[in-house]
């Protein structure tokens, strides 16, 4: 048996409950076909990066599974013609992650600070700068040609 991962993106008028539901309906699938699906994640409901099917936002899931060529074809097979899916993706994998998938580790760092506790721009301290050396003569400006030469004479109409 071979290893997948499957993320799979739900329209965003589906339910929580609904989309459970679809993914007991993927789990038996694979489960009738021999397979089995170690985890299951929810990612919840995210934006997408552009407008698929006239959703903006869509349910995440991720399925770790172990089943054969063919159980995952007829998932695919019965995804494709699911009409509350907007797209789903595939991928055999050499082995499946153990833990919680890097999406949820991202969505529950707490170490970053919150947007009102981080300096602006202009408020930060940047120290004493030291000698900032010869930076060149400043005081001669360069010529520009457009502004600095004389506009060329007006012809006169006979």
């Amino acid at each position: 048996m071979a290893f997948y991962e499957n993320v799979f993106i739900a329209r965003q008028d589906v339910s929580t409950a609904q989309v459970e539901t679809m993914v007991a309906q993927f789990s038996e699938i694979i489960k009738g076909q021999g397979g089995e699906v170690t985890k299951t994640e929810q990612w919840g409901l995210r934006n997408l990066s552009y407008r698929i099917k006239k959703n903006k936002k869509g349910h995440y899931v991720l399925l770790n599974i172990s089943a054969s060529g063919g159980a995952i074809a007829e998932m695919e097979r019965n995804m494709r013609i699911h009409e509350d899916l907007l797209r789903y993706l595939t991928v055999r994998v050499e082995a499946l992650e153990e833990g919680p998938s890097a999406m949820l580790l991202n969505k529950d760092r707490g170490d970053r600070p919150d947007r009102g506790d981080r300096p602006r721009f202009g408020d930060r301290d940047r120290g004493d700068r030291g000698d900032r050396g010869d930076r060149g003569d400043r005081g001669e400006r360069r010529p520009r040609f457009d502004r600095d030469e004389p506009a060329a004479p007006a012809v006169e109409a006979n």
